[in-house]
Formats: structure tokens, C-alpha cells, sequence
């Protein structure tokens, strides 16, 4: 992935950022000319109990080269009334497997090559020096910190301790002794600086998110490194919380690093299909996939980043993000993990929407997450055949899920309860349990306490895959099942079906809506949104999907929610729409779900369109499905073959979008689902 000089300006350069990851939570990300303009920018966030409690390690290292009498800034920072120039010696950035920055000024050039050690709270910088014809120096200064990543330090004077041993420096922050901040460089010397502080780095984004923008850093002193005329160097800066810093290789950092993605790759068979017009794009996406796997040793297990740079690991996100991180990219070892991971904690019928980013305690604040397992323990039998796993495994927890839920649940103001209409109802008027979570003070911005549609929609999903995998593992026909018969499995797959029959009764009879000819979102709410596609694109859909009402459905979300980029969460025209997420953020909470376009709903309407064609027995009607479904995805993987490489995350896929041109990203500059889903409907 290479870019022009025209991506070097300015205005261009600071909308284009790129993030790498350690596979422990821990990360680096900056922009494409080296400017921070976020608080989560720098090139080592670490996680101290991975992977939870961020810490902002390395803010980045500015570079300056000495020629003969004149000094010239290579790095870009923006200041409160300033903006320092360096990415006006820029002449490259590439993001392959890492980011590189070229420079070129008076003869010399000079590139630099950020890494992470995989595993480790480590960051290398790798240089390439080549100098022409004179006498230079190039000084590099580490721009240090030890914050939360949540928080900033203003108008704070850091106390540092440093002990010097040639070029390896340990440096106590603050006081923290418990986590030294180690730093050495290959060649050169170390000049220490005392209470140097930088002042006032100032993050545009954070700016425009309403956020105060100013903080200070520390530069604890530089590295100086002469370079002769004609003299080519390569140089290893590393930074990080490991003591054995010295005996870091950046060179075999970056090769493992380059043969484990390969792998990845090869391993999903993408490179056998020659013929694959959009491999770039697949290749992209499955790197991108990768960063959100993440161990938790706590757990000994792996678990999904929602997104970077801010979310933890959430089950309902791994779930949604589930088959195209792992299933469709062949990881089977890694998914039978987070199926562990998310049966690990099941409370009161309730997988774990998410653990606390202090403590890892389990947060139960969801009604779906339980549900969305369902569906994905079905994709994992349809990949893999792997039926003893789950037996074995997952099978029990399964049980205990329905039995809660229809027993009642209630815990965290949840409120779920299987009614008399067999329909499940869930939450109060402030409970957010639903995806669409958002909160203002304490008041929940779309209210969908009541019977959901999408919860509806999994209910009956769920009854029906318990049935059809009791019938699996028990070696029954369910078409053969007796009301007098006495055993065990029998009577749950019957039971099973029962309510599976009863619920979709209700579901039909109560959710259609024949004035807008769509589904209610919620009883009573007859709001378009896209929730509705729950029902016509799982594995059991609760609407007929070759029925009347299905082709009303589509035609509805078609018209009035998708866009290029994903479905609106809500239609324009609606009350409280919004279609520009901007602002403080009480604003761009209050538009979060009312409006704004969400990427991963694709998905949505990718499955219910395959429904919908596996369903039709009209040829018609068929082909006209067929059709509609090829459009679809050719215009998906071209919007977003231009996508991962001009705007946000470079490499990957914004969580959010505006829905009105020219659709800005918006949110996490990479989002597990988005990609997830993307990458799924690609190849």
C-alpha cells in the first residue's frame, strides 16, 4: 500500500491514519505523516493487565538531521499555535505488514521502519540512513509518557528518575516504579535532558470530539548519531517495558512477523483462487481481521477487540464478528478458543457482553449476546462438521441459556422474561441491552425496552438450532418424535419445537406492520430501522423468506436505510434522525443510532438476500434475486477496495459512517465487525 505526496499534505495526510497491534491488546497508531492528532495516537500503547488498562508508554520519536550548519525537522507536530513541517521532507509512506516513513533532505534519506514485538509491550523503530557527500547528525528524541490511554496529562511537570547505562536507559515515571519504561539504541550516544517537557501537543480529533485537546509529554533526552559523507547506517531504536531490551532484534521481530501473516494467508486457500479479482482487498482485510485476536491470559484463551483504538473485547461484537474473523479466514483452533472464552463466564442464562477495562469483571448488560451464540455454534458445525466439540463443550451452556430465559432473568435491570405470547421481552427504560446502547446521563438515547425484533428474531433461531443439534447429537429424527415417548432428548427437541412453533405464531401475527409494510422494531415502535433484517437472515429466519412480507421488508430497508457504506440505523424522516455524527459527545451519542450508517449491517442484508434466493421457487423471481445479490457485493468490494486505502484506518474499516456524501468514517478507525462482515461477503 504506497501513497503520493499529495497524501503528504497537510489537510490530506492528518485523515489518513494506520494502526499495528502486539496480539495482546497493545498497539501503535499515528497518521501517514507522523502527526499525533488523537490521545490514542503513539507508537506504544500497552496494556498492563492484558488486555485491559492501556497505557500510553511512547508518545513517538521526533527526528532531526544536522547537515554541516543547518538542521532540519523531520517530524510533524501540531501545536497550539504551530505546526511544525517535517512531512515536507516526506517522500514515501508504504503499510504493508508495517508502517514506513521516507524522507529525502540535502542528500540524505532516510527511512524508518515501525514495529511490535508480537507478545511483548515492545516497540522498534528500524532506520536506514544513506548520506551523499557531507558531515550530518541525526537526532532522534523519545517523546515519553505513562497514562491511561483514556486520559491526558495537562499542565502536569513529569518527575523522572533515569538510569544511563551507555545507550539503554531506564527511566521511572511519576513515580511507578513497578512498570520502568526501558529505552536503547543500536549506535550513537545518549544526552540526557532534565525536566524536559513537551508542551501542549495539541490532538485536532480530539478537538472535534469535544474533548479538552492539549497535553504535555516528557523528553527525558535524545539520541545523537553521527553519519559520515558516504556512509550508510541501520540503526535500532527500541522502547517498551521488557529490561532485556538490548538483545531485541528489530530485523527478526519484523521477519516472524512477516512469515506469521503470511501464513494467515496462505492458510485461507485465497491465494490458490488466481482468478480472484479482489484478492488485494481480501489480503488487506484478512491482516486487518488478525489485529482484533488478542490473548487473555487470565482466561489462557483468545478473545476479539471490538475496535481500535478505544473498545475491549465484547461478546456481542465477537459473536457478530464471529464467522469472517475465524470461519471464513479457516482459524478453526483460534474460534474453538473464543467459543470457550465466551461460555466461560455464563451467569444466570447470560454471556458476558464485555468485561471491565479495571478489574476484567463480567458485565451482563446484554440480551442478545446469548442469542448470537446460537447462530455462531451453527456456523461453526456448518465449516467444520465438528459436532463432538461442541457437545462436549458448549452443548450444556446452550441448555442453561434457554432454560434461563424462559425461567426469567433478572440481573443488571435486564429484565428478561418469555411472556404468554411466547415472545421474550427484555430491559426497563434506561437499560441499554440491546446493540443499540447508547446512553446520555444515565438516559438511554433509543429506548427498546419491550419485545425487540432482532430478539425476537434470535429467540426463535435458537429454539430451533437446540432442536436441530439435540436431534445431531442424540442420533434422532425429528420428524419421527412421539408426544408418548418418555426419553429424555426426545421430550427437549419437542419442547423445543413447541416453542419455536408458538413464538413465530406471535412474531407473524404481531410484528408485521401493514401500513409501512415492514416490522416493528419494537412492539409498539414502528420506526424503520434495520433490526428488521434479524428476521429473514439467520439460519432459521421467522419470516417466511419467500413470503410477500419478506419482498415488502427488503423493499423497505432498501429504499429508506442502505447506502454504499451500510445501513442507516434509522430512515430519514423519522423523529430525532440524524445523519451527521459530529460534536461533542452528548451530540454524537444522541445521533449514534438515529441515523448514522452502520458497516456491519451488510451483513444483514447480505444473508437475508441468500435466504431469500435458497427459498424462491419461482425462476423469476430467482433471478432476479441472483442478480440483485452479484450487484450488490461487486458494488460492496468496490466501495470498499477504495475505502481501506483513502480514508481512516488504513488497511481496515471504520466502525460508522455519516449517510450523507461524501459518507466520512466516522467512530473506531478499525472495527472488528465491519471488517468481519466485509471480509465475509468478499471471497
Amino acid at each position: 500500500m504506497e501513497f503520493t505526496k499529495e497524501d503528504f499534505k497537510l489537510e490530506n495526510g492528518l485523515k489518513k491514519e494506520w494502526l499495528i497491534t502486539n496480539g495482546t491488546g497493545g498497539f501503535a497508531s499515528s497518521t501517514i505523516i507522523g502527526a499525533n492528532t488523537r490521545k490514542y495516537h503513539g507508537l506504544l500503547i500497552a496494556p498492563l493487565t492484558p488486555p485491559a488498562q492501556r497505557y500510553l508508554i511512547l508518545s513517538k520519536v521526533d527526528e532531526s538531521i544536522q547537515i554541516e550548519n543547518n538542521k532540519y525537522d523531520l517530524y510533524t507536530n501540531i501545536g497550539e499555535n504551530y505546526i511544525s513541517q517535517g512531512y515536507k521532507y516526506q517522500e514515501k509512506f508504504e503499510k504493508d505488514n508495517f508502517p514506513t516513513y521516507t524522507y529525502k533532505v540535502a542528500g540524505v534519506e532516510i527511512t524508518k521502519t515501525i514495529c511490535l514485538e508480537r507478545g511483548k509491550q515492545v516497540v522498534g523503530i528500524y532506520y536506514k540512513v544513506k548520506n551523499i557527500d557531507k558531515p550530518s547528525k541525526l537526532t532522534l528524541a523519545p517523546i515519553v509518557n505513562f497514562r491511561d490511554f483514556h486520559s491526558m496529562n495537562t499542565d502536569h511537570t513529569f518527575d523522572i528518575k533515569q538510569q544511563i547505562k551507555g545507550t539503554k536507559v531506564k527511566i521511572i515515571i511519576d513515580g511507578k516504579s513497578k512498570f520502568p519504561v526501558y529505552m536503547n539504541l543500536s549506535d550513537g550516544k545518549y544526552v540526557e535532558h532534565m525536566n524536559d517537557t513537551f508542551k501542549n501537543m495539541f490532538y485536532i480529533e480530539e478537538q472535534k470530539r469535544g474533548f479538552y485537546p492539549k497535553e504535555n509529554h516528557s523528553v527525558t533526552g535524545v539520541y545523537e548519531i553521527e553519519i559520515q559523507p558516504n556512509e550508510e547506517k541501520e540503526i535500532s531504536f527500541v522502547c517498551g517495558l521488557e529490561e532485556n531490551i538490548e538483545e531485541i532484534n528489530l530485523k527478526d521481530i519484523m521477519a516472524k512477523e512477516d512469515k506469521r501473516i503470511e501464513n494467515i494467508i496462505e492458510n485461507t486457500g485465497l491465494l490458490e483462487q488466481k482468478n480472484d479479482t479482489n484478492i488485494e482487498l481480501v489480503k488487506e482485510l484478512i491482516k486487518a481481521s488478525d489485529q482484533f485476536i488478542v490473548y487473555r491470559p487470565t482466561f489462557k484463551l483468545h478473545t476479539i477487540i471490538a475496535g481500535y483504538p478505544w473498545f475491549l473485547d465484547w461478546g456481542r461484537d465477537s459473536l457478530i464478528s464471529f464467522e469472517g474473523l475465524l470461519l471464513k479466514t479457516k482459524r478453526y483452533n483460534l474460534a474453538r478458543e473464543i467459543l470457550l472464552t465466551m461460555v466461560r463466564d455464563i451467569k444466570y442464562g447470560l454471556v458476558p457482553n464485555g468485561y471491565s477495562g479495571f478489574d476484567n469483571r463480567p458485565l451482563y448488560n446484554s440480551v442478545d449476546a446469548s442469542l448470537l451464540l446460537f447462530e455462531q455454534v451453527q456456523k461453526y458445525i456448518n465449516y467444520t462438521g465438528d459436532y463432538e466439540f461442541i457437545k462436549e463443550n458448549i452443548y450444556e451452556k446452550l441448555e442453561k441459556i434457554i432454560e434461563n430465559y424462559v425461567k426469567g432473568i433478572d440481573i443488571d435491570n435486564n429484565n428478561i422474561y418469555l411472556d404468554t405470547d411466547y415472545l421474550i421481552s427484555s430491559g426497563t427504560e434506561n437499560t441499554q441491552n440491546t446493540w443499540m446502547d447508547a446512553k446520555v446521563n444515565g438516559i438511554a438515547v433509543t429506548p427498546r425496552n419491550g419485545k425487540a425484533v432482532e430478539i425476537n428474531s434470535l429467540w426463535y433461531n435458537s429454539l430451533m438450532i437446540m432442536a436441530e443439534l439435540t436431534e445431531k447429537l442424540e442420533n434422532i429424527s425429528i420428524s419421527n418424535l412421539n408426544s408418548n415417548d418418555n426419553n429424555q432428548a426426545k421430550l427437549k427437541i419437542k419442547r423445543y419445537k413447541d416453542l419455536a412453533k408458538k413464538c413465530k405464531k406471535s412474531f407473524n401475527e404481531k410484528f408485521y406492520n401493514p401500513k409501512r409494510k415492514c416490522l416493528y422494531d419494537v412492539l409498539g415502535d414502528n420506526k424503520i430501522r434495520p433490526n428488521q433484517l434479524f428476521a429473514l437472515s439467520l439460519t432459521y429466519p421467522v419470516i417466511e423468506t419467500n413470503s410477500e412480507e419478506a419482498y415488502n421488508i427488503i423493499n423497505v430497508v432498501e429504499k429508506k436505510l442502505l447506502n454504499n457504506y451500510g445501513l442507516k440505523s434509522l430512515a430519514k424522516g423519522e423523529p430525532n434522525y440524524i445523519e451527521i455524527y459530529e460534536g461533542d459527545s452528548f451530540k454524537r451519542d444522541m445521533s449514534y443510532h438515529q441515523g448514522i450508517t452502520w458497516t456491519w449491517l451488510l451483513g444483514l442484508y447480505y444473508d437475508t438476500l441468500k435466504n431469500m434466493i435458497k427459498s424462491e421457487k419461482r425462476k423469476t423471481y430467482k433471478a432476479k434475486l441472483e442478480i440483485k445479490l452479484e450487484e450488490f457485493v461487486t458494488k460492496t468490494i468496490k466501495t470498499f477496495e477504495k475505502e481501506v486505502n483513502q480514508r481512516g484506518g488504513i488497511g481496515s474499516i471504520s466502525e460508522i459512517y455519516d449517510s450523507v456524501k461524501p459518507f466520512e468514517p466516522k467512530g473506531t478507525i478499525a472495527q472488528a465487525w465491519s471488517v468481519a462482515e466485509i471480509l465475509r461477503m468478499s471471497f
